[in-house]
């Protein structure tokens, strides 16, 4: 008998035995694997492998949260109505280790336990096993294959958040880049000359859009303005916005009339964006000689202008640049100029600004600025509108870039 005992005794200590150098060769493994950056789906793999073939788990499942969901990145024997979505419902519940009940939900029964992994105070996995009540040294295995799945379950989320980071790091260059580009093609100077000034507000949002206004001077008592508002965000638009500088730089001076330039520069960006990207513009022509404004609107916020005490939008033109490959039509519009105006230039991000209250800053404010201010000059002009917004959107951020153009004439 003692004999037995014994040789019972001895045996279940070569039984621990083995199943501690099983423990730590599989240990091993998987920290080599971590170590050697293997995929997830090869984490996962070696993860089930362990559980089912060597610590001999007949039923297992393993879901892993992503950016947004939870997903059962491996299983076996395992009930199709667990895996078709919703788990994370049941699971969510469970903080600590939990031994599965009878109280607990119909689709957790053919498991035995629950391992929750928690990452701070956020649950990044559950590892749920079954079959294993039948199993001798159960607390054992269930310590070691909570080790594991903690191992596990750490090392993708560090991948997840390595993959998170450098992609943050690669969209904070690309916005860097954008910005770049951005101030490049956004003129910091604008001329004034005898009989008409020109003054800009420029507020750049942390996305980078692609706001864009410029100046052409044809001759002392003749020049071009323009504002756009290009579609898209970061280096996309940014590199749009430089092509559309060139075109719009170099057509502008082969074609002396604007309906001839706009469709040539329809025409051009057209060529690139394949009506993917658009851009909405506003483009004038004075001439202080003849005192006349020439315009064309493609699509772009109507500007305001007020001639002669008179206020009223500047809309006419066509749609938008870049969207088909010929404009279907167009039409430039035409004011003769008083002896002094002023014409007020945009993009709508000036009217998607918020109070704190919820208010917009709507174009019957802009309007009722436009009248009370077409007096002063045009930098004057934009230093009490720049004083009106800061003031309106309190400790609101922009929601998107604000470009402004002002021209006065006299």
């Amino acid at each position: 008998m003692l004999v037995s005992r014994e040789k019972e005794q001895l045996e279940k200590l070569e039984r621990e035995l083995n199943l501690k150098q099983l423990q730590i060769k599989s240990l091993l493994a998987i920290t080599q694997a971590i170590n050697d950056n293997v995929s997830a789906s090869g984490l996962f793999n070696m993860y089930k492998s362990f559980i089912s073939w060597e610590m001999g788990i007949h039923t297992m499942a393993l879901f892993v949260k992503d950016e947004v969901s939870w997903d059962c990145v491996a299983e076996s024997n395992v009930e199709d109505s667990l895996l078709s979505g919703g788990a994370e419902k049941m699971l969510l519940q469970y903080s600590r280790l939990h031994t599965i009940k009878s109280t607990d939900p119909e689709a957790l029964q053919d498991f035995d336990i629950i391992i929750p992994v928690y990452h701070k105070e956020t649950p990044i996995a559950y590892s749920l096993i079954g079959g294993i009540k039948e199993q001798e040294d159960i607390y054992n295995k269930i310590q070691f294959i909570t080790t594991i799945t903690n191992i596990i379950a750490v090392a993708i989320e560090n991948k997840r958040l390595f993959k998170q980071q450098i992609a943050q790091e690669s969209m904070k260059r690309e916005m860097e880049l954008a910005s770049t580009v951005q101030k490049m093609l956004i003129p910091d100077f604008l001329p004034s000359g005898e009989g008409y000034e020109l003054a800009s507000i420029y507020q750049p949002h942390s996305n980078v859009g692609g706001d864009y206004f410029d100046f052409i001077q044809y001759d002392p008592q003749r020049f071009a303005f323009c504002i756009a508002d290009i579609s898209g965000k970061g280096v996309a638009a940014a590199l749009l916005m430089a092509n559309f500088q060139a075109n719009l730089r170099s057509l502008i001076y082969q074609y002396r009339d604007l309906e001839t330039f706009v469709l040539a520069l329809n025409e051009a960006v057209y060529r690139i964006t394949k009506s993917d990207k658009f851009i909405t513009l506003f483009v004038a022509e004075i001439n202080l000689k003849t005192r006349e404004l020439k315009y064309i609107n493609a699509g772009h916020f109507p500007p305001f202008i007020i001639n002669s005490g008179k206020i009223k939008r500047l809309e006419k033109g066509c749609t938008i640049i870049g969207a088909f490959d010929q404009l279907p039509n167009i039409e430039m519009g035409c004011e003769k100029l008083s002896q002094e105006g002023l014409i007020l230039t945009f993009t709508d991000g000036l009217t998607d600004l918020k109070s704190p209250s919820g208010e917009y800053f709507e174009e019957g404010k802009i309007e009722r600025f436009v009248q009370n201010n077409h007096h002063l000059t045009a930098t004057e002009f934009n230093d009490t509108l720049l004083n009106e917004l800061e003031e309106f959107r309190g400790n609101q951020d922009y929601p998107d870039d604000i470009a402004v153009l002002t021209c006065k004439y006299f």
